[in-house]
């Protein structure tokens, strides 16, 4: 791809009749290249977790909770300048490389220097070694910034995906390579900066556009101004995110940091791969009903009951089955993982219905009051981790739970109230999916608890027995307890029609649209 003409400007690849088409399966290739990448990343968990320990885990995760945000700086900043800015030029593009490229250079001798005070942070001697390999993954990340951003301006999304998957996979056969050769936790390291490269390298060669010299050009000094404004936002979410894994891995140490992390893994992604592709239908179709607050009200209240419904299903079950389902991930060795897991797993449904109060602050164009909240959500969970974190992992996993409870109805009500959305609606959606799970949920427990003989089989074939009986046993009583509380299948019908919309023929994003930039947390 050459993005720009031969006067310097930036050309459309597609045209204006070819925008809604190429977005919808731009959408459909996002959505199957994310459940790919999921697949690669727990196929690489499964092996790696056999291979390395719970130590190497929790040490290279102590460093990457500060790298991933280092390397995320243009990553959340001068995208959205590129794919939003209305005409770009290749002069002004080639000031704002040069400007990452050198901020990505300080950032990342800044953080190697820091690597002893991090070590002292977690009173542990190998973060220092660690943040020093580290740092050259966010040197290398920041060459390939510009050259996505400019793919996704021109919707060139299955080209993103696809370098996307390759780089994952080679960050998998580089870790599994070297664990197998008996690199311990520098095999994580040597991965991460192999996911780097790589990326990096298949975006310039996929986008054949090479930065010329920096010059005066108008309009450099307000691009910058508003990438460090994304990107200030994005670092306070992002804080407010692994406070958990700081404060697990100062108290605790790298051991127990690895479990919490994996267990927290398994909390936190499938809600993501759930979440992300209802997200873009709903933002997109609320935007519509802005004039029609009856209809905007259906719609939401339309989504948020098959978030409920599936939600509060999987929670539960998780619940139930969460360790064994560690146990066959992850192996024998990770049994407290599993037990950490159980805390988690009663707020998955909830997180799931909390994160669409977003919906509400994106549709209505008020992005303003979700920051305002995001302050006072990191106050109230951080406040909850400190309470609770001298009771260990399993302490901060269930103040995650908590701190979902307590604030889901409040966020509805702070949301809605520019527009008069109420929070009984979402409570006469709700409750009825909440009692079902837990009345199957309970049911379930005691038979497990009665049928001593069954949940005392050994190894993995009693863990995988136990898993799929109790999962069937489980989604039968929930189903029927749905079904008996609603007098009928209507809640049935709906997620089937909503599945039904979200296939990438029937989506649509926003023309111009790229996926949104998240930095997640691999190991």
């Amino acid at each position: 791809m050459k993005p720009f003409d031969g006067n310097g400007d930036f050309h459309p690849v597609v045209n204006d009749h070819g925008v809604r088409r190429t977005a919808v399966r731009g959408a459909g290739v996002t959505i199957f290249a994310s459940g790919v990448s999921f697949a690669v990343q727990m196929g690489a968990t499964v092996v790696l977790a056999r291979l390395l320990t719970p130590n190497d885990f929790g040490v290279v995760t102590m460093v990457t909770t500060f790298s991933l945000l280092l390397s995320s700086f243009g990553l959340n900043g001068f995208t959205e300048v590129i794919l939003q800015r209305e005409g770009i030029t290749k002069f002004l593009v080639s000031n704002l490389f040069w400007i990452n490229i050198g901020a990505g250079a300080v950032l990342t001798l800044a953080f190697a220097a820091l690597g002893p005070v991090i070590a002292l942070f977690y009173h542990d001697p190998l973060v220092t070694h660690v943040v020093e390999g580290m740092s050259l993954t966010v040197l290398a990340a920041s060459a390939s910034v510009i050259h996505l951003a400019l793919m996704n301006r021109a919707m060139r999304f299955a080209a993103v995906s696809a370098n996307g998957i390759v780089a994952r996979v080679v960050c998998v056969l580089v870790s599994i390579a070297l664990a197998l050769a008996g690199w311990g936790y520098w095999a994580l390291v040597a991965g991460q900066i192999a996911l780097q490269l790589s990326t990096s390298v298949g975006a310039w060669l996929m986008c054949r556009w090479i930065p010329g010299r920096p010059r005066r050009v108008p309009g450099t000094g307000a691009c910058v101004k508003f990438a460090v404004n994304v990107y200030s936002r994005f670092s306070f979410n992002y804080f407010s995110g692994n406070t958990d894994n700081l404060l697990v891995g100062w108290r605790y140490g790298a051991a127990a940091l690895g479990l919490y992390k994996k267990a927290f893994d398994l909390f936190f992604i499938p809600v993501c791969q759930l979440l992300s592709p209802m997200s873009a239908v709903a933002i997109t179709t609320l935007s519509r009903f802005n004039r029609d607050r009856a209809q905007y009200q259906r719609y939401f209240l339309s989504g948020l009951s098959v978030l409920a419904l599936v939600g509060m299903g999987v929670g539960a079950d998780f619940t139930l089955i969460g360790g064994d389902l560690i146990r066959l991930i992850l192996g024998p060795n990770w049994g407290e993982a599993g037990r950490i897991f159980a805390f988690f797993g009663p707020g998955i449904g909830v997180m799931l219905l909390y994160n669409t109060h977003g919906w509400i602050h994106l549709s209505i164009g008020r992005p303003d009051r979700w920051f305002r909240w995001s302050v006072i959500e990191f106050l109230c969970t951080a406040g909850l981790f400190l309470l609770l974190l001298p009771w260990g992992p399993r302490g901060i996993a269930s103040a995650w739970t908590i701190s979902f409870f307590v604030l889901m109805l409040p966020s509805f009500w702070y949301a809605g109230k520019p527009i008069g959305f109420k929070v009984a609606p979402v409570l006469e959606v709700v409750w009825k999916f909440f009692v079902a799970s837990v009345v199957a949920g309970c049911a379930v427990a005691w038979f497990r608890h009665v049928a001593a003989p069954f949940g005392a089989m050994p190894g993995a074939l009693g863990a995988l027995v136990r898993l799929v009986s109790i999962s069937l046993v489980f989604f039968a009583l929930y189903t029927a307890m749905v079904v008996a509380l609603h007098r009928g299948i209507g809640p049935l019908r709906q997620a089937a029609r909503l599945a039904t919309d979200l296939l990438p023929r029937r989506t649509a994003a926003p023309s111009g649209s790229a996926p949104p930039q998240a930095a997640t947390n691999p190991v």
